[in-house]
């Protein structure tokens, strides 16, 4: 028991500023987005409208959640569940492979197995870990919501739901750690896991079967392939019934029995899914240091890409959907136009906000990039190249330039998937131009976010990716939900992404763009020029 509190203990030690960040951060969101539910939706008639537009559309419904009336906590449990949830999921699974596989490449999993711990101590305090973590997340929005003025049984219901549907990701994330040799595809396939579980409680609500009333919604089979479905089927503040919740949670506790079982087989650094063996020779591309840095970014830059396609169809075949929403609704214009800061048209400040998801998409697939340097100097791989001929100049020169060129790639990407879905509009020809200014307009900030982490790792390198990952998800939360959830108009400006040039027809203002890939180039080019004289930094 003493071995298992200390382990325990270094672990809420190691994790002290990480699960801060997302707990007291989601909760103050939750917080701020109940003010903004009641202030923009605070009429019943315009909660009535809202959900009768999304139940007789249905693709608003795989964005939101399960009407299930208009009364203050239901409507709210509507809009946010489902958000607050990926927010929760990420927490767990990211926790779940950082404490577990992450061990294992790094090494330390085995000075630790070869104490008095074993193997099974530590996945016992990773666990407990994690349920500490989401019991104390679910609670702490609980309390948020209660502060906002809310159902207190309600919101115990749904804190209670986001704590479960945690657990369930957590252990999923622990399952994803003993398939893989490599944290980076333990947490692709678990990031893959809760994006997935949203799109099919998302698809469960859109089939579903409406009321007479159009205010119910009962959800059709996916959502039962969901915890973020059973988190649903709660009610919370309608029916409060808990009992959907032990299905996710008999989930988590077989899929954990089946990873004490795996780690008691399985060699240490193993895994079930072997690595691919790697070629006898190497090819063309690896035959200079910009070839190898392109390489060993070519996974980040399919997996972004794929995100901006889907989100570039996604903003321009619902046209239809949202002209007919914002006819009906007339709140759902207004709520688009404070979330760009412009008087755009419908149809433009809905591509706008689509892409500028997709400009976050961008700028995280470029800090990635810059985080990639780090750990090849953490590893000591960097080190190798710097071996030869290769200047340390050129070397973070390579990798803005592949950073530069995974942005650009990223944003076409979307541009064309965009005019690809601008097929099924009223009027292609005036949404196709539309489309390729709001990809472009989000180039100069996806800039500043490589430039900023490359000057971390330039300057700062043992804090690239924690303030890689801050920068670009605080700036995302000002930019996008700021305006949204009216924070102080200093405080949003603070977002790279508040800046943007928004295409409103021909009076697009570009000069907070141009400003941003001024500073950026500067940023970049000055994170270049500090390596000639930085010593390399190995090890976290």
């Amino acid at each position: 028991m003493t071995t298992l509190l200390v382990l325990l203990r270094q672990r809420l030690r190691r994790d002290r500023l990480q699960l801060a960040f997302w707990i007291i951060g989601t909760a103050v969101l939750a917080y701020s987005s109940m003010s903004a539910v009641f202030t923009t939706y605070g009429d019943v008639q315009d909660r009535k409208e809202i959900l009768g537009v999304a139940i007789a559309t249905r693709t608003i419904l795989v964005f939101r959640g399960t009407p299930n009336g208009v009364d203050d906590g239901a409507f709210a449990f509507f809009l946010l569940f489902a958000f607050l949830a990926v927010m929760g999921g990420l927490m767990s699974t990211f926790l779940a492979v950082r404490h577990t596989r992450k061990e294992e490449e790094e090494g330390r999993a085995e000075g630790v197995a070869a104490t008095p711990a074993g193997r099974n101590l530590p996945m016992t305090a990773t666990v407990i870990h994690g349920v500490l973590a989401n019991v104390a997340f679910g609670l702490l929005i609980a309390l948020a919501l209660m502060a906002s003025g809310l159902d207190a049984s309600g919101c115990l219901v749904w804190g209670a739901a986001l704590t479960v549907c945690g657990i369930a990701f957590l252990a999923f994330g622990l399952f994803a750690a003993q398939l893989f040799r490599t944290s980076r595809a333990a947490n692709s396939l678990s990031v893959a896991f809760v994006l997935a579980a949203y799109l099919l409680r998302g698809i469960g609500d859109a089939a579903g079967t409406p009321s007479a009333d159009l205010l119910h919604v009962t959800p059709a089979w996916p959502s039962w392939l969901s915890p973020m479905g059973y988190g649903q089927f709660t009610g919370a503040f309608v029916e409060n019934d808990l009992t959907p919740l032990l299905i996710p949670l008999a989930f988590a506790a077989a899929l954990i029995g089946v990873v004490f079982a795996l780690q008691a087989v399985r060699d240490q650094g193993a895994s079930l899914i072997a690595g691919r063996a790697g070629r006898a020779t190497a090819g063309p591309v690896l035959s200079s240091s910009f070839g190898l840095a392109w390489r060993l970014n070519t996974s980040i830059l399919l997996s972004w890409t794929a995100g901006g396609i889907a989100t570039g169809l996604l903003a321009t075949s619902l046209s239809s959907v949202v002209n007919q929403a914002a006819t009906d609704a007339p709140q759902v214009l207004e709520t688009l136009r404070r979330a760009i800061g412009s008087e755009a048209s419908i149809e433009e400040a809905f591509v706008a906000v689509f892409y500028l998801i997709v400009g976050i998409l961008a700028a995280c697939c470029a800090v990635q990039v810059g985080i990639r340097a780090r750990q090849e100097e953490a590893h000591g791989t960097a080190e190798l190249v710097l071996g030869t001929p290769v200047p340390k100049i050129r070397w973070l020169l390579e990798y803005w330039i592949v950073g530069t060129i995974v942005i650009v790639v990223v944003l076409a990407a979307s541009a064309l998937a965009g005019i690809a879905g601008a097929g099924n509009a009223a009027d292609p020809e005036s949404l196709i131009p539309n489309v390729l200014q709001a990809a472009l307009a989000q180039l100069p900030a996806c800039l500043l976010f490589l430039g900023i982490t490359l000057l971390v790792f330039a300057y700062a390198p043992r804090a690239t990716i924690a303030v890689g990952w801050t920068v670009v998800g605080v700036a995302a939360i000002l930019g996008v939900w700021g305006p949204i959830l009216q924070f102080p108009d200093w405080l949003v400006k603070l977002s790279p992404f508040a800046h943007t040039p928004v295409p409103a027809g021909g009076d697009t203002d570009w000069t907070g763009g141009i400003w941003m890939l001024v500073i950026a180039l500067a940023a970049g080019a000055l994170a270049v020029w500090s390596m000639r004289r930085r010593e390399l930094a190995s090890g976290g």
